[in-house]
């Protein structure tokens, strides 16, 4: 029985708007060479590639982890420098917050 001017979270459902607000559970991106690379959303990643990402001490590192060693590869090929995905994943980080600031409601 629901309470008086309580309101009850549904998960499926708060999941499925984030989901929507940011655009998917994964963040694409196109290299200068026109590959599309993906890597997963930060609000959908599981743990083990969060603590990697959160592990890696430099920009190389860092980069690794969020986009793996063939898609870094395929990154690096395409002239893209290790601190150019750390400014991709702060666009992401802050696009994240504004879109949960202005999460849609029921």
């Amino acid at each position: 029985m629901s309470k008086p001017n309580k309101k009850r979270y549904v998960l499926s459902q708060v999941k499925q708007q984030f989901t929507e607000a940011v655009g998917g559970t994964d963040v694409e991106f196109e290299t200068d060479k026109g590959d599309v690379l993906t890597f997963p959303h930060p609000l959908f990643a599981d743990d083990d590639w969060s603590e990697a990402v959160d592990a890696a001490e430099s920009s190389k590192d860092k980069a690794i982890a969020i986009l793996g060693p063939e898609q870094y590869e395929t990154y690096r090929a395409a002239g893209h420098g290790d601190g150019d995905i750390g400014l991709l994943f702060l666009a992401v980080q802050q696009d994240m917050q504004g879109q949960v600031k202005r999460r849609p409601t029921r």
